[in-house]
């Protein structure tokens, strides 16, 4: 992995950002300490990204779902165990 300082980085900002764009990872440092790793953002394309509806057909829930452990709340809430 490449180590560029930062004055370097400065000066040639937009070459830097090319190489990361293109999958290339390095590091900026700053009198030889390395500072900062830059790698490149692997985003998701816009049209393969689906959160809503992702476990569709996958959960079911019951018809008596509002009334499930009625009991046992009606208990711990009126304090008779």
């Amino acid at each position: 992995m490449d180590t560029v300082n930062i004055h370097q980085a400065k000066t040639h900002l937009s070459r830097l950002i090319e190489r990361a764009a293109n999958g290339e990872s390095f590091v900026i440092a700053k009198a030889g300490k390395p500072m900062v790793k830059v790698v490149p953002l692997n985003a998701p394309e816009a049209d393969k990204v689906k959160r809503v509806g992702f476990l569709s057909g996958q959960v079911r829930v019951p018809a008596d779902f509002d009334r499930m452990g009625e009991e046992v709340i009606d208990e711990l809430f009126s304090g008779n165990s």
